[in-house]
């Protein structure tokens, strides 16, 4: 991992303590590194850091250089006021909390603060995560470059400058990985009703999507010539695919739950 300089982690539960591990295994040096985390059962063990339960306790003579904001949208304005001490030219904001926008933060910490606003999603917890991140004003490429080099510890990172995309990017990459999973349940129910051993339904479902995950991740087709692959003509995938892509399919229902999660997204930002 690029030099970072000193982090503050703010929120270690699951997917900030995926993050640091990534960051611990990527180099990141113990003496560089605070964490504020309320619960004993989420507080990391990290010989040489700065491991406490309030900000109160961060040394006073600890300044960072990136504070990551991990905490849940439900209770970040109750966080942000105790992190004004850090706001600085030096020092950057990164937030991975969902709907939570840069005048949100603003609001919170002051206007002179420096906001990076990221999505990325729970994959990070074996390094095949992806990120979107948005930089508010007077955050410099420098201070992007060290941004991005911390997320791309676990997984891939991506920018946009339009910060309205960022609801439907929550919606897609930071609620995806549940999709997913909910269609390994269905298609392990399904395989039930035609008559299978659950367990065995379970097993062939979760081996299928996993398994078809990597290949998607190794292969450089796209995703509908990899579907093209499978589908001889006439055959029990294509009379399967007759249903899962008609009219009353599964787009109109992608369609439908991704809108919900992108209206989500905008109501916690409020």
């Amino acid at each position: 991992m690029a030099e970072t300089g000193k982090l503050l982690l703010v929120g270690c539960g699951k997917m900030g303590g995926a993050m640091l591990e990534g960051w611990l295994e990527q180099g990141l040096k113990p003496a560089d590194l605070a964490v504020i985390e309320p619960g004993d059962g989420n507080r990391p063990k990290v010989a040489g850091a700065a491991i406490v339960g309030t900000v109160d306790q961060i040394p006073t003579d600890f300044t960072p250089d990136i504070v990551i904001l991990a905490v849940k949208p439900q209770i970040m304005a109750d966080v942000l006021p105790g992190l004004r001490r850090f706001v600085s030219p030096s020092t950057t904001f990164l937030s991975i909390a969902a709907g939570k926008t840069v005048a949100t933060f603003r609001a919170g910490l002051g206007e002179d603060a420096r906001i990076v606003r990221a999505m990325p999603n729970t994959p990070a917890a074996v390094r095949r995560g992806v990120t979107v991140c948005v930089a508010g004003a007077g955050v410099g490429t420098p201070a992007r470059t060290r941004c991005a080099d911390l997320l791309s510890a676990v997984g891939d990172v991506l920018w946009t400058e339009d910060e309205g995309l960022m609801d439907a990017v929550t919606a897609v990459s930071g609620s995806g990985p549940a999709y997913v999973f909910l269609l390994v349940e269905a298609m392990a129910a399904a395989g039930v009703n035609a008559g299978l051993p659950a367990d065995m339904a379970m097993t062939l479902a979760r081996a299928t999507v996993a398994g078809s995950g990597e290949l998607l991740h190794r292969s450089t087709e796209a995703a509908a010539q990899l579907r093209i692959n499978v589908t001889s003509p006439g055959g029990t995938t294509a009379e399967a695919l007759k249903v899962l892509m008609s009219d009353i399919g599964i787009q109109p229902l992608f369609d439908s739950a991704i809108a919900a999660a992108t209206r989500r997204s905008k109501e916690l930002a409020g």
